[in-house]
């Protein structure tokens, strides 16, 4: 099953480009994902595991590597248009 997930990330420091283009950069790593970013957000669409894994794995350095993160996410499943 395929699913799509648009994720808003709101670094709450004055140096917010950084921490946001450090979480893309990493999740265009993951194979299989197609990986669209706007001025709004970037959304992740692909197979709900691969998807899921990813997010847990590139959300966890982000929080470690910044003060305070808040991350927005809506998750639309199951998703054919990816």
């Amino acid at each position: 099953m395929d699913i799509g997930v648009e994720v808003s990330l709101y670094p709450l420091d004055a140096d917010f480009i950084p921490p946001i283009q450090d979480f893309i950069d990493r999740i265009n790593t993951h194979a299989g994902l197609k990986v669209l970013t706007n001025s709004l957000s970037t959304q992740i669409f692909g197979p709900y595991d691969r998807v899921m894994a990813a997010l847990q794995e590139e959300i966890r350095p982000t929080f470690e590597g910044n003060a305070k993160s808040v991350f927005v996410m809506k998750v639309i499943g199951p998703y054919a248009g990816s």
